[in-house]
């Protein structure tokens, strides 16, 4: 029995952490990568697409070559601005695209150019969209993470325990807690610091990590109600540990939060 637990929870610990790398690598907020050759040297860089106010976000590549330069283009998004130009500064080794910053959930696409000797080396074929946000304290965002893992751990645990026939009622009960303290109370706890507004999910917007949180949430109470009634209820279980699955591979932060500016129209 002790190692039918152990195996069960090293499941439900290598689910979770699967999709918490996932969540890392994908998603609107994770930086652009990649590498370019310019003659005899190889330049990786990583340009970002989020950052804290209130100042510049200051997008770093790396080339030592001195006689590597370039500039970078940009204009705010979504909006009919029309694309300016502005030229790298270097410092040492680097060569810094400062992005003019923008009030919290405002967005700025730009892409970053390389030359050297008439030559350009355009690093994303795609412009970049960069969004700015608020700081976040570290006393709303620590709790806020471990408690959404926590809550992805224990249901994963609940469905492994639905499918091979165990008592759910407990892991349903510390699932549903778990994910009401991390998405509903620390979740727009962190949106209103972050953005300025405690919910943009339906019936007031379209951030898709609201409208996901409240979507499983409503599964996860029918799955406790059916659980407290049966101790070990399968059904309801297991379609919401796998409506939770799912909602974590869905890329955090999309369709979140940002400011049209073509109601304003061009700069």
């Amino acid at each position: 029995m002790n190692l039918k637990m152990f195996l069960f929870w090293l499941i439900a610990v290598l689910i979770t952490l699967s999709s918490a790398i996932y969540q890392r690598l994908t998603g609107p907020t994770t930086p652009y990568r990649g590498q370019v050759e310019i003659q005899d040297e190889t330049i990786s860089y990583r340009l970002i697409r989020t950052f804290p106010r209130p100042m510049d976000a200051p997008v770093r590549v790396t080339a030592e070559d001195q006689e590597i330069g370039g500039y970078f283009r940009y204009k705010r998004y979504p909006s009919y601005d029309q694309w300016q130009e502005a030229p790298l500064v270097r410092r040492d080794d680097q060569l810094i695209a400062y992005i003019p910053q923008q009030p919290a959930a405002g967005k700025v696409m730009y892409q970053i150019v390389l030359t050297k000797d008439e030559e350009k080396y355009v690093l994303s074929e795609e412009p970049i969209v960069i969004r700015f946000r608020n700081n976040v304290p570290a006393w709303a965002m620590i709790p806020h993470i471990f408690l959404m893992f926590a809550a992805m751990l224990l249901s994963t645990r609940a469905g492994i325990a639905a499918i091979a026939n165990d008592k759910t009622y407990k892991l349903t009960l510390w699932t549903l807690v778990t994910f009401i303290l991390g998405g509903l109370v620390f979740g727009p706890i962190i949106q209103k610091y972050a953005f300025g507004d405690f919910w943009t999910g339906w019936p007031f917007g379209t951030d898709l990590t609201d409208n996901k949180t409240a979507f499983a949430l409503i599964f996860w109470v029918i799955a406790f109600f059916k659980a407290r009634n049966n101790p070990k209820h399968q059904t309801w279980v297991i379609v919401a540990a796998v409506i939770m699955l799912i909602i974590y591979l869905i890329p955090h932060s999309l369709f979140g939060s940002e400011i049209d500016w073509t109601q304003e129209g061009p700069q």
